[in-house]
């Protein structure tokens, strides 16, 4: 094995393995099933008799401590630990119903003849870049292994059921005296018995597919895949020579031809009508002649394949259960699995990622026969590492979905869903999770007053803005970062002109003037806290008026005038200095009691406040997390909505995870912003969606009949998660008996209970 994954496998024979993702097939549109089917012929096509490939499937049961650490939140004694340990133990509890606990891996080693290193790793180079095209054709993620990564997958099948980790270094080699074999070998081979093996402590066995069926279903592989235990299946494929297929082809018709013609003469001899033959010796010739007409005239050629299946056990009852339940799987499919006698140990090497096949039983298929073997179903969103976020289970496996959305290109996301879906249940558990998981700061647009229980139990800070209220949050607020040009005040400029705008109404928005004299003003107001920047001086929404009415255009004062009732009328609850201090990780502003007039000034303003904090957090390199229930409302006026494009656009850059929550699908969707923000926003939960809607959100979201059956009449939930380009259905049975609970769910009856 060399260090660049190149392995010389036999004298003058040499390999490379690459490991390929899943794609949705099963999710997907008929026609988009066939064109995948159509793509994976092309790609099997792609292979000319001079290379042997093997498509390799291990499943291989993880170690169980290493999915725990996976998954459980570490505690951190803040406090909160209890609630860490129960939801811990609510996703561990998940992943019991699912088979996360199996690893399942998909690979295609590729091998040529070569006279030496150098002629090898350039053929092999040449056919790896036309498979690596070919897969991403088909829209699937590929890995090509190294080295000592292709001998971690040869560990690995060498050691299922056991929990051993692999421990390799190069370095080591010339010193130790060792081979690169003497790493990866279990402890002992005991191959005494004809259809059994053992490798260290570990019983298996080797069959191979017998297709017999006349018809064979695209799900046949993924069912066997589906089979909970550590196994490998393996696929040895060979192309054919097209001019040696057909040749052999047509030697064969003219046997079957000769050999009608025996039968029809001694049919005449035995006074028989001579048209009547044996029934099977009529139906090969049809077929071999079909066969040739596949050959000549469509995409088709030849393969020789050996269909390989190794199960194991930690004793010999487990083996042979396995093998037992493997076989009446293929029964199903009206094929048969006959074990390897006396030929064991040529069937596990055989099952090697190496592209070497040591078992001469193989079949003769066409490109579509072989590519029945589809080797895709669904796509798993199972990530590892810090910062992973529980969004339930794949509806298809049921196994978990852990994904972190900082790794998304844009980790912006949308919440989407019915009254009664689970879409504010969803956007808290979400929230919760990262609360607990993460260091990030979270901040809270809450428009209907939902949040304020969440966040007291995290001890959050609750600012309740409203005529009544004694919280106050100024507009006019700047920070010295608050953008990455050389003046903060370019951006802060534009938040008041948008405020402005929003002000004075009109379906034509301000006039050039009047941006003109606001800005002027702007600079104005400015001038004074940038030349000794203390919080006293600090400008108000009044020094603004102030300064529009000191200008001498009359549109100055037409601006000023429109400001007037929210500076020293009945709506001033924004001409205040922020008296609220805003430390806190986990603030939510509630603005439920600002009434209709001021709601969207009032989203807009908090809107501003998390972009200030944003820019600080930015600076200390921390994560800040925006969630904006009721998102619909911000995209209905023109400025609040390019306002929030804004964010969506830059929040990214700056460490900000923006996430809209909205019930209103045809009031977000008739906004001509929502392409921005769906453009922007790399991460969207689906929840049920209403009857009207599903035809706007299937051409927003680009997703098939079969996806949209996820959320057309689906419980609460249920529905489908979009995580860049991986489209899964969920479904998020979080259960009713841990305490999170009762601070999560909105039920009139359950939140009654709750404040008893």
């Amino acid at each position: 094995m060399y260090k660049d994954g190149t392995c010389k496998v036999t004298e003058g024979f040499y390999s490379r393995t690459i490991e390929f993702g899943d794609i949705n097939y099963r999710l997907a549109l008929e026609d988009d099933q066939h064109a995948i089917f159509d793509a994976w012929c092309a790609f099997l096509n792609f292979f000319d008799s001079s290379v042997r490939f093997e498509l390799s499937f291990l499943n291989t049961v993880a170690d169980e401590e290493e999915y725990k650490k996976q998954i459980d939140i570490p505690n951190r004694g803040d406090g909160f630990d209890t609630v860490r340990e129960e939801y811990s133990g609510m996703i561990r509890s998940q992943l019991a119903k699912g088979n996360n606990g199996l690893v399942k891996r998909k690979f295609i080693t590729f091998g040529i003849e070569a006279k030496d290193i150098a002629d090898a790793r350039s053929k092999l180079s040449n056919v790896q870049t036309g498979i690596i095209n070919n897969f991403k054709k088909l829209g699937a993620d590929i890995k090509v292994l190294n080295g000592k990564e292709r001998l971690e997958v040869m560990h690995a099948l060498f050691h299922m059921g056991e929990k051993q980790k692999f421990r390799f270094d190069w370095k080591k080699l010339p010193e130790s005296g060792l081979s690169v074999k003497d790493y990866i070998a279990p402890s002992s081979f005991t191959f005494k018995k004809n259809r059994q093996f053992m490798m260290g402590a570990t019983y298996g066995a080797v069959s191979f597919l017998a297709i017999t069926a006349p018809e064979i279903s695209d799900e046949m592989l993924a069912d066997i895949l589906e089979l909970d235990s550590d196994m490998a299946v393996t696929m040895h494929i060979r192309s054919i020579n097209q001019t040696a297929a057909i040749k052999e082809i047509k030697h064969k018709i003219t046997e079957l031809d000769r050999s009608k013609i025996e039968e029809q003469k001694k049919a005449v001899r035995a006074g028989y009508d001579m048209d009547i033959i044996p029934s099977d010796l009529a139906t090969y010739g049809t077929d071999a002649k079909s066969l040739l007409r596949e050959l000549q005239s469509r995409n088709e050629r030849m393969f020789i394949v050996t269909f390989l299946i190794l199960n194991t056990g930690n004793d010999e009852k487990t083996l042979e259960n396995n093998v037992f339940q493997t076989t009446s799987l293929i029964q199903k499919h009206n094929c048969g699995l006959i074990r390897l006698d006396y030929q064991q140990e040529q069937g596990l090497m055989s099952s090697l990622p190496l592209a070497l096949n040591q078992i001469e039983i193989e079949r003769s298929l066409t490109t579509s026969s072989t590519a029945i073997f589809v080797p895709f179903t669904t796509q798993e969103l199972f990530q590892r590492g810090e910062g992973t976020l529980y969004y339930g289970v794949n509806a298809m496996s049921n196994n978990l979905i852990m994904a972190d959305r900082k790794r998304l290109k844009n980790p912006n996301g949308l919440i989407l869903g019915t009254p009664g879906s689970g879409k504010s249940f969803s956007a808290k558990r979400e929230i919760a999770n990262a609360f607990l998981s993460t260091d990030d700061d979270v901040i809270i647009c809450d428009p209907e007053s939902e949040y304020s229980p969440l966040v007291s139990r995290f001890n959050g800070q609750v600012v309740k803005i409203s005529p009544t209220s004694g919280d106050y949050i100024n507009p006019m607020d700047i920070n010295m970062n608050y953008s990455e040009e050389d003046s903060p005040l370019a951006l802060k400029a534009d938040f008041i002109l948008s405020l402005c705008e929003l002000i004075l109404g009109g379906k034509d928005g301000l006039q050039p003037v009047e941006k003109t004299v606001i800005d002027r003003s702007i600079h104005e107001v400015y001038r004074t806290y940038f030349a000794d920047p203390v919080p006293e001086k600090m400008p108000l929404l009044e020094d603004l008026y102030n300064a529009l009415l000191r200008q001498p255009e009359p549109e100055a004062k037409r601006v000023a005038t429109a400001l007037e009732i929210y500076v020293s009328g009945s709506l001033n609850v924004f001409n205040h200095r922020t008296n609220v201090a805003l430390k806190n990780r986990f603030v939510c502003y509630d603005i439920k009691d600002l009434g209709k007039q001021l709601k969207k000034i009032g989203m807009l303003v908090v809107q501003d406040q998390v972009w200030g904090r944003v820019t600080e957090n930015r600076a200390q390199g921390k994560s800040t997390r925006y969630y904006v229930d009721e998102m619909h409302l911000l995209l209905k006026e023109e400025q609040t909505a390019a306002y929030t494009v804004e964010i969506w656009k830059r929040f990214r850059k700056w460490g900000g995870i923006p996430t809209g929550i909205t019930q209103n699908i045809t009031d977000l969707l008739d906004s001509k912003e929502i392409k921005n923000i769906i453009g922007n926003s790399d991460f969207v939960y689906l929840l049920n969606q209403g009857a009207d809607d599903k035809d706007d959100v299937a051409k927003a979201f680009n997703l098939s009949p079969s996806q949209m059956l996820h959320v057309t009449h689906s419980g609460p939930g249920e529905g489908l998660i979009i995580y860049d380009n991986v489209i899964l259905p969920f479904v998020d049975k979080f259960p009713k008996d841990i305490e999170l609970y009762r601070y999560l769910t909105t039920k009139l009856e359950e939140v009654a209970e709750r404040e008893k």
